[in-house]
């Protein structure tokens, strides 16, 4: 498994586990992390590695958010060469690319599911509202923190959170930067439940990584693509295109396969997805 400097990668009964792990940093997302993020799970994707990715962490933390040397070190946010507004527009594009580091979960043809204990800071908000499914820890909070430091939560937060939980809650949460507790982020949806421990929450995010894991690939692959394209588009939207994926996607031997397996009482057998090809 290749070495990475923010990541912890381990594959085994086709769930991937990409573990934050930088404890002593609180996990903070510094520029080896951006980089490192997309290629993961791209690996993932493409070559059909696994069929269900669960993300967790180390520490007291889930992650601080963005490493200040991102702001800092002088390669990225401050763009050098040109007028102001040449400088703008790079600075855009180093957005988009932080963006893309993200939008990596939210496209995976497989579900991601996020195991949140502790702190989920700035950029940790834009993360896990990326993944499909969040548990987290009782002592669990969320914090839009972008606003404390005079500034915009600008990759991903609002376009994904406005999506999650009520807009008042996001207007609270991004004006005023207060943290959002684990029991109150379960209330309004934002996690599906809150554990004691975070070996608890561990245990039970691997039981649903297993069960999700047993099914037929291509049928989860479309539902969580039904299910984005829901949530991006009008139910007249949504309607025409499921129809349109089931006539290309529909599968009777994976629906006998099913059917065979609960009449015999064993557990079935599918097909893990085709790896992608990338080059002619």
């Amino acid at each position: 498994m290749t070495e990475h400097t923010c990541f912890k990668v381990s594959i085994e009964n086709n769930i991937a586990h990409i573990v934050l792990n930088r404890p002593e940093a609180f996990n903070a997302m510094p520029r080896p992390f951006w980089n490192e993020l997309p290629a993961i799970v791209q690996d993932i994707n493409d070559n059909a590695r696994a069929r269900v990715i669960v993300i967790s962490s180390t520490g007291k933390h889930f992650t601080a958010g963005m490493d200040i040397s991102v702001f800092t070190d002088g390669s990225g946010i401050g763009a050098q060469g040109g007028d102001q507004y040449a400088r703008a527009e790079a600075f855009r594009q180093f957005v988009l690319t932080l963006q893309g580091s993200f939008n990596c979960l939210d496209t995976a043809r497989m579900p991601v599911i996020a195991a949140i204990q502790g702190g989920c800071i700035g950029a940790g908000v834009d993360m896990s509202s990326a993944c499909d499914i969040r548990f987290c820890t009782e002592d669990a909070f969320f914090q839009i923190a972008e606003i404390n430091i005079g500034m915009t939560a600008d990759v991903g937060t609002f376009p994904r959170l406005c999506k999650l939980i009520p807009e008042g809650w996001v207007r609270e949460l991004a004006y005023a930067g207060r943290r959002l507790p684990a029991q109150r982020a379960k209330e309004i949806g934002l996690v599906n439940e809150t554990f004691t421990t975070q070996e608890a929450m561990l245990a039970h995010v691997m039981e649903l990584a297993h069960e999700i894991a047993a099914k037929a690939p291509v049928a989860v692959a479309g539902s969580k693509r039904m299910i984005n394209h829901a949530r991006d588009h009008s139910i007249a939207d949504g309607l025409d295109y499921i129809a349109t994926w089931q006539a290309g996607m529909f599968s009777p031997p994976h629906m006998m396969e099913a059917f065979a397996a609960k009449a015999q009482k064993r557990d079935p057998v599918f097909e893990d997805l085709a790896p992608l090809r990338k080059k002619m």
